[in-house]
């Protein structure tokens, strides 16, 4: 903006102009402080590692009664016992105490500290039955219950991320449920439980349990994920559980309702003796084939995805990329504006 004054005893007009310098700086570092709030506070995916394609990783041990159907590799660091194999189907590899199992557990230890680490958490307590969120990362000091059904919507993103912390355990009811609409994966939900998991007799979970102790699946419970317990035992009676596997190539994924049911076919053929090849191999065959056929096949279809709107994506290094694009124009905009006030008081 131009101002001018006539000085004091003469006819002399004296004019400058403003700079508009201080207002684009400040609007400039308000948006980045935004950006960068707004891809910290997305809840982004938990590597996984080498655990990631087994469908039950324990530290103490694995037990079963009744028909148990896993569809993915299954293990256990350092203690070996595998009990109630004869009416175990495991579409995947078996690995008792190998390396395989030691380095799987390493990983297992890694994630359980990123899940528990992810910020900024949002405070939950009580009972999740009967509520429906979207993605994010989701804390109790103490305990998470569930009764009824919890729903968990991606809002057409298939790549909204759901962390739940637990500071103590995870406690489902019978015939209790995790539904997922509107795009939301399992491969994307993750429980981090300070403490042991329980999930209730006929209950359909969703989602990896990263569990500090025990897991215990009563009898009926199904899940379309993992169950991974770092120091305890997993204790199984007559589940199916099927490794979740994230869509490829911007297909749909509705939600799953009707629990983990996915297909035994594609099992797996590599070899479950703890040879390096074997375990190598064996391994992601099963993953491609098993776990992609049960995920395709597994569950009831519930709500439809679409492609994310709005201008900057909710979750993961999308957001910051564009947001940075964003920062760019901006600088940009801001540098030509500079420019002319100067040449403005120059003139």
């Amino acid at each position: 903006m131009r101002k001018c004054q006539i000085l004091r005893g003469t006819r002399l007009l004296r004019c400058h102009t403003s700079s508009a310098v201080p207002v684009i700086a400040l609007f400039l570092s308000a948006l980045l402080l935004s950006l960068a709030s707004a891809a910290q506070a997305a809840a982004v995916p938990v590597p996984l590692g080498t655990a990631e394609p087994f469908v039950v990783l324990a530290g103490a041990g694995i037990t079963n009664t009744g028909p148990t159907t896993l569809n993915g590799d299954i293990g256990t660091f350092p203690t070996p016992s595998i009990t109630g194999k004869a009416t175990l189907t495991v579409n995947g590899s078996i690995h008792a105490a190998d390396a395989v199992a030691r380095i799987a557990k390493d990983d297992l230890r890694e994630a359980y500290n990123t899940a528990a680490g992810e910020q900024p958490p949002e405070p939950i307590a009580g009972d999740l039955g009967g509520q429906k969120l979207t993605s994010g990362v989701y804390k109790s000091a103490s305990s998470i219950g569930l009764t009824g059904t919890l729903t968990l919507d991606a809002q057409g993103d298939p790549n909204s991320v759901f962390v739940f912390q637990a500071g103590t355990t995870l406690t489902t009811a019978s015939a209790s449920r995790v539904l997922l609409v509107n795009g939301a994966q399992a491969c994307n939900v993750y429980w981090q439980i300070g403490s042991s998991a329980t999930l209730g007799t006929n209950s359909t979970f969703i989602g990896t349990i990263l569990a500090l102790q025990s897991i215990t699946l009563t009898t009926g419970a199904t899940v379309d994920g993992r169950v991974l317990a770092r120091n305890g035992a997993v204790t199984l009676d007559t589940n199916v559980i099927t490794k979740a596997t994230c869509a490829t190539g911007g297909g749909t994924t509705g939600g799953t309702d009707g629990g983990a049911t996915g297909s035994a076919t594609g099992a797996t053929t590599g070899g479950t003796d703890g040879g390096t090849t074997g375990d190598t191999d064996g391994g992601t065959t099963g993953d491609t084939d098993g776990g992609t056929t049960g995920a395709a096949t597994g569950g009831a279809t519930a709500g439809t995805s679409t492609t994310g709107g709005g201008i900057l994506p909710s979750t993961g290094s999308d957001a910051i990329l564009t947001g940075a694009g964003v920062l760019g124009v901006l600088l940009t905009i801001g540098g030509a504006a500079m420019l002319a006030a100067r040449r403005r008081r120059e003139a």
